[in-house]
């Protein structure tokens, strides 16, 4: 079994207790991982609070801040590969896209390394004479962040990116469930030369790690990716010590397809949204509203991709699509289709748990046209599909929107007014239109409704760990002349 430590004010500990993580392809245990406590927490917090006030990192320069950032960038680039195996060894995530996804990763810290200095101030023309105003931005505090299992060096990069960037410090907790990629990047963020206490990454348990971190008095933001009962519990947790919260909160995206559209194109672009990552993505693209006219065409073009997805080992670079990251997810999958199609909805193709070991589940597709279907309504987190068809553009857009969720969407028609109006009218965070799945760091990343709030990527993530000084200078050197009077 192979042993993995967390990183505590430029350490690496074992922890007050250990717990085994297991390969989702054999269903096996394989690593040994420190499982932190309440303890473990507060002593991460106080080094990340000392790292911010006292240590080394708090005298730096913006530009010396960057210059480790891209430090950073480099060795991720060049761990990639190693990186990759991690992650699809723990998750059970496919080698061929958590390869690309990590070399991907680096630059996302290179452009936050060339942020850190760009981050700037601003003069106020004040309406009073005699004075001088400007803000000054300075890093938030000590920041929490709650990362989930899947993709999770990529979405804890969105995060530690800009928050270092802004000069903050912070404790990372990787889910219970894969952390091994991100506690070996720990190794990485030393290797770099970040001043002890400025990252330290744990893991651990919801109730004995999660909730001691959310809550603790000397956090000043948490960054959240998960599902939305969880952030119900942080948002609570963080009344405790008012701190401020970012949301990415996962959704049930809507794949909208005109008649007019590159069918072809549009069937790729949905085997991409559902099926790749096993479906288990924020953005999975659940739910397909297909124009009627062009829907059974459509569906049989998508079966006949499903099932050519070639489904196996997750380190085999042939592999399409491996297992899902745990056990319970697969049973929580298989148990909704169950009761999809109990309810009225037609299994165009998969559906059933394969036998063998591992956590697999094949491709699905359920047609739900005309039924009520629990499959439109709850996240599967897996590669399920569910579909429904429309007459009119109006009826297209309703159905869109109808969902707590507002994560990202997906449009596809040649009509390039259409395409506008629906951009205006779909309410969700991010919305591709004639592609999907496209991420950059430039480009802000974030939902509505129940698939959160706050942004990840572009300059907009960096300055939300930043807070505004206002800062007062008067100029004359009369005495004041009445105290009592506000000036």
């Amino acid at each position: 079994m192979q042993r993995f430590q967390y990183y505590i004010d430029g350490q690496f500990l074992d922890g007050e207790a250990r717990f085994p993580s297991v390969d989702p392809a054999s269903g096996k245990e394989w690593a040994d991982l420190p499982e932190a406590r309440e303890g473990d927490v507060d002593r991460a917090v106080n080094a990340a609070e000392q790292a911010l006030y006292n240590g080394a990192w708090s005298k730096m320069t913006a530009t010396q801040r960057g210059k480790l950032i891209y430090r950073l960038a480099d060795l991720v680039a060049a761990n990639a590969q190693k990186l990759a195996v991690l992650e699809t060894r723990d998750t059970g995530k496919i080698i061929r896209e958590t390869s690309a996804q990590i070399a991907y990763v680096a630059d996302y810290y290179r452009y936050y390394a060339g942020i850190a200095d760009k981050i700037e101030g601003s003069y106020l023309p004040i309406d009073k004479p005699d004075m001088d105003v400007w803000l000054r931005r300075e890093p938030i505090g000590v920041v929490a962040m709650v990362v989930p299992w899947n993709s999770q060096l990529f979405l804890s990069a969105v995060k530690i990116g800009p928050a270092l960037a802004a000069g903050c410090t912070m404790v990372v907790k990787a889910s219970e469930d894969g952390p091994a990629p991100l506690l070996e990047f720990a190794r990485l963020v030393h290797e770099a030369g970040f001043p002890a206490g400025v990252v330290n990454i744990i893991t651990g348990f919801g109730a004995s790690c999660g909730a001691a971190l959310s809550r603790h008095p000397k956090i000043a933001h948490v960054a959240f990716t998960g599902g939305p009962e969880t952030a119900r519990h942080i948002v609570r947790n963080s009344a405790e010590n008012l701190a401020s919260t970012s949301l990415e909160l996962g959704g049930k995206s809507p794949f909208i397809v005109f008649a007019d559209a590159d069918l072809e194109s549009a069937a790729n672009a949905q085997v991409a949204g559902i099926f790749a990552a096993t479906g288990q993505s924020c953005v999975a693209g659940s739910r397909l509203i297909v124009e009627r006219r062009v829907k059974e065409e459509f569906l049989t073009l998508l079966k006949g991709k499903a099932e050519a997805i070639l489904i196996g080992a997750p380190l085999d670079m042939a592999t399409e699509v491996g297992p899902l990251a745990t056990r319970r997810q697969q049973e929580h999958i298989a148990a909704l289709v169950d009761k999809s199609v109990q309810s009225g909805a037609r299994l165009v193709t998969g559906g059933h748990r394969p036998g063998g070991e591992g956590y697999y589940f094949p491709p699905t597709i359920l047609d739900c046209d005309g039924v009520n279907s629990p499959s439109l309504v709850n996240e599967f987190f897996g590669p399920v599909l569910s579909v429904v068809s429309f007459e009119t553009e109006a009826e297209a857009l309703a159905l869109a929107n109808d969902t707590h969720y507002g994560l990202a969407a997906g449009v596809f028609t040649q009509n390039l007014t259409r395409a506008h109006r629906l951009m205006k009218g779909i309410r969700a965070g991010v919305v591709w239109v004639n592609t999907y799945r496209a991420v950059s760091p430039i480009a802000p990343f974030g939902g509505f409704g129940l698939s959160g709030h706050g942004r990840e990527g572009g300059m907009a993530a960096a300055l939300d760990y930043t807070r505004t000084k206002t800062i007062w200078l008067r100029t004359s050197d009369d005495p004041i002349p009445d105290p009592f009077v506000m000036r």
